[in-house]
């Protein structure tokens, strides 16, 4: 079984458990996720939530909304960098 067939076997209920994974660092039965873990489960639901269309304001990591300062146009200043 490639990654891509066994990702897309993912289950949805599997699916939030791998997201509780990475928020909370441990697996369902209390188990510390190691690094490698982590970055495994990060890449699979992200994976997932593309091939599965989930909505972009509901993937992980979305953040929504504008910044609170809502500076206008003529306020923009070019940054020069020499």
């Amino acid at each position: 079984m490639t990654l891509d067939q066994l990702i897309q076997s993912l289950t949805p209920e599997v699916y939030e458990n791998l997201k509780n994974a990475i928020a909370t660092g441990r697996w369902p039965d209390g188990r510390k996720l190691v690094d490698d873990q982590r970055e495994l489960c990060m890449q699979a639901v992200i994976y997932y939530e593309e091939t599965h269309q989930v909505p972009a304001d509901q993937r992980v990591g979305f953040i929504g909304g504008q910044c609170s300062s809502k500076a206008d146009d003529d306020d923009v200043q070019p940054l020069n960098l020499h």
